[in-house]
């Protein structure tokens, strides 16, 4: 019997100087890609990932493309290294840009196109706050929201796995929220450094803005079902992306609904294609039985593919 496989890849915040470096000068695919999204954004996606410098690879404008041209960097050379295909795609966050183009819905020009949108868009809205929650007792998320609510607005951002949520909203409301959930029993709460909140009404704006770009972008069907952000659903009509892309700017990202999604329908194999590893770390805490592999640089993906061939028992 063939094992179900997910191709997963990460968001926000895996960002680090240096990344795609060595993958751009071993597997000429990768140059190929990376020069692709110097030369359709117009401005230097290489410098910005290999050399930095951190406070501007950091910029919400920079980071998003910057971390999907990695992404396809390493999934470009993943594939030109190995020939097998995924049952199912899903990316957190940005991550579902890569995973549409993993699924065949956008080109390359297209998705860096589509991304560097939402970036600008994303950045341009200031204001709010957002906060990791660790360890919280059960319902007491929802709870700490509902009394928050009363200095201001604050939603959850992120489900990012069963020991970890993210929050978002009003920096007063958020920052009471954060009280109410230690005085309940959370084990941390940690503030974020972001420039927006994200995954929050405060982007709606953005959102509304992003539907009339996406009205005009060519997207095809998905070969592979990709499990969406905004309601962890296996999707592969382009219609469906093109209500779902400006939505998911501020819905939640509902990513521990997705891999229990993938687990449902049989996936055993989850390979993380993109920078660091923040993805197989929630891995672990919401199907802990699954294998996960990552390629994010040359020795990964070497050791990946020498894993996989014989998990899959190919020769």
């Amino acid at each position: 019997m063939t094992k179900k496989i997910a191709f997963l890849f990460p968001g926000q915040g895996a960002q680090s100087v240096g990344m795609g470096k060595d993958l751009y000068d071993t597997y000429g695919i990768a140059k190929n890609v990376y020069d692709t999204a110097d030369k359709i954004l117009g401005k230097s996606i290489t410098t910005l990932c290999f050399e930095g410098p951190e406070e501007d690879l950091k910029q919400t404008v920079n980071t998003q493309p910057c971390i999907v041209t990695t992404s396809i960097a390493a999934l470009e050379s993943f594939k030109s290294e190995l020939n097998i295909s995924p049952d199912y795609t899903a990316g957190h966050s940005l991550g579902e840009y890569c995973a549409m183009y993993a699924s065949g819905v956008m080109s390359l020009e297209t998705t860096l196109r589509a991304i560097q949108k939402r970036a600008d868009l994303m950045g341009q809205t200031k204001g709010g706050a957002m906060s990791a929650i660790l360890n919280a007792p059960e319902g007491s998320v929802e709870e700490a929201i509902n009394e928050a609510s009363s200095v201001g607005y604050v939603d959850v951002a992120n489900y990012n796995s069963p020991v970890q949520v993210v929050i978002t909203g009003d920096e007063a409301a958020v920052a009471k929220a954060g009280e109410i959930l230690l005085a309940k029993g959370a084990r941390r709460v940690v503030p974020l450094a972001v420039s927006g909140a994200f995954h929050s009404k405060f982007m709606e704006n953005a959102g509304k803005e992003f539907e009339g770009f996406v009205k005009d972008l060519e997207l095809n069907n998905a070969i592979v079902p990709v499990i969406t952000n905004v309601d962890a659903s296996a999707t592969s009509e382009a219609s469906e992306f093109k209500k779902k892309m400006p939505r998911q700017i501020y819905s939640s990202v509902h990513w521990t609904q997705t891999i229990q999604k993938m687990r449902e329908e049989g996936v055993e194999i989850f390979i993380e294609i993109g920078p660091g590893k923040v993805l197989a770390g929630l891995n672990k805490k919401i199907a802990p039985e699954a294998k996960v592999f990552n390629v994010f640089d040359k020795a990964s993906l070497e050791s990946t593919i020498s894993a996989l061939k014989e998990e899959l028992a190919l020769v």
